[in-house]
């Protein structure tokens, strides 16, 4: 007798209590962390706009720290390199949940959302290479609109107050997560230069130690402390973009509870790190990475020059293309299939969403872009980007807030008042 069919698993559909509890608590995080840092984007391009934008480059530019240990920066260069290890350290504890427990646990529930983020990452440099080498301009910046500002989207959507179901909020913040990665494995393949192999190589012994440490279960703050600022100097020396020792380590943290823990050391860390994070570190890199002088003249060059106008077009163009494409293929071609509740314009303004590229797309802009004069189009070309996605996104989301709302109030219908949502207890029943 043949075997019956597999049914597919729906796509987009309800999330476990506990995935969906994790997933809730993540999201107020990011969303009041956007909100921090659309403020500082504001401030930078205002500050930079004004009779005082002397003294913003004079802060910007200011050199400090331990020239003997290759670590005198200027305080650009510390927000970028320094602070922002704080924001990929999280991206990394979130990346190990979400291998660990997450939508990325097992192959078949990975495959949308990896296989989403990677055609939203890979359609945006197409569509950047094509415009570059078309109007004879660099390719160097390939990478620039590869990257979504997962913050920043979450504040658009709570400026906007919608009722996006959780199923396709998680999938936005695990869409982001891998494309995290992918930007951070961007970064540190294609933007190194004079590795300096002894001092990679203590960076590696370090990360070594790190992981036995987790392995021992060796606790105490005063034990990670000293060696994570090691390692991201080491790191930093070694030629390679410090940002990555921050991945490294929140991958190598510990996402899973030993008997007698409240909390996995992830967690805490998490817990910790993410106001800092969110709250300080991104928003002050935003600060003195989006200080770009705005003129008509900039502003046309924007969309006369190759380069910044390859990179409006990956984000608002293949940002969109990319994920709702690679979405529709996977659900088309697996077993998955999208929740009937949803409809493909829901995907569809998700995937609009997703243009908005900030944070790490500036970051790859100054790396691919040293030159200001070089980097400062590109700059304006992100906020511009970034803006039309936003603006374009926020259309169409209005347009789905009534599917949201509704979809919204079925997720959450408690009639019994005992804190558990109905359709959680419907579920039980039926398998009963």
């Amino acid at each position: 007798m043949a075997a019956a069919p597999r049914e597919r698993s729906p796509f987009l559909g309800l999330l476990p209590l506990p995935e969906r509890t994790a997933i809730a608590q993540a999201l107020r995080t990011e969303t009041v962390g956007g909100l921090v840092l659309l403020g500082a984007a504001v401030v930078a391009l205002v500050w930079a706009n004004t009779p005082w934008a002397e003294t913003y480059e004079r802060i910007r530019d200011f050199h400090f720290g331990i020239p003997a240990l290759g670590l005198d920066l200027s305080i650009g260069h510390w927000t970028a390199d320094g602070l922002l290890t704080l924001f990929f350290l999280v991206a990394g504890i979130e990346l190990k949940r979400e291998l660990v427990v997450g939508e990325l646990r097992t192959p078949a529930t990975a495959a949308l959302p990896v296989i989403a983020a990677v055609s939203g990452m890979v359609v945006p440099a197409a569509f950047y290479a094509l415009t570059a080498s078309t109007g004879g301009g660099s390719l160097d910046g390939w990478a620039v609109p590869m990257a979504t500002d997962i913050a920043f989207a979450l504040a658009v959507l709570a400026v906007l107050s919608t009722h996006l179901p959780a199923a396709l909020r998680a999938f936005l913040l695990t869409l982001a997560v891998v494309d995290d990665l992918g930007g951070i494995l961007v970064i540190a393949v294609f933007f190194t230069s004079d590795l300096n192999f002894l001092a990679l190589g203590g960076a590696l012994a370090g990360l070594v130690v790190f992981y036995l440490l987790q392995r021992c279960r060796v606790r105490g703050w005063w034990w990670y402390a000293p060696l994570g600022l090691t390692i991201w100097a080491l790191m930093y020396n070694g030629g390679v973009h410090a940002t990555v020792a921050g991945v490294a380590m929140g991958l190598i943290l510990r996402t899973t509870r030993d008997k007698d823990e409240d909390r996995s050391p992830g967690e805490r860390t998490s817990y910790l790190l993410h106001p800092v994070s969110a709250g300080v570190a991104v928003p002050l890199f935003a600060l003195f990475a989006a200080g770009v002088s705005v003129s008509a003249t900039s502003l046309s060059d924007v969309f006369t020059r190759p380069e910044p106008l390859g990179v409006v077009l990956g984000l608002v163009v293949g940002k969109t293309v990319g994920i709702f494409a690679g979405t529709y293929l996977a659900a088309r071609f697996t077993r998955a299939r999208l929740n009937p509740q949803l409809a493909w314009a829901d995907v569809f303004a998700l995937s609009t969403l997703a243009g908005i590229g900030f944070t790490v797309a500036l970051l790859i802009g100054e790396l691919a872009f040293p030159d200001p004069a070089a980097a400062g189009p590109v700059k304006a070309a992100i906020l511009i980007g970034s803006l039309t996605a936003a603006v374009f996104a926020a259309i169409l989301l209005k347009r789905r807030n009534a599917v949201y709302r509704r979809l919204y109030e079925e997720e959450n219908r408690d009639d019994d008042h005992d804190g558990i949502p109905d359709i959680y207890q419907v579920d039980a029943t039926a398998e009963r």
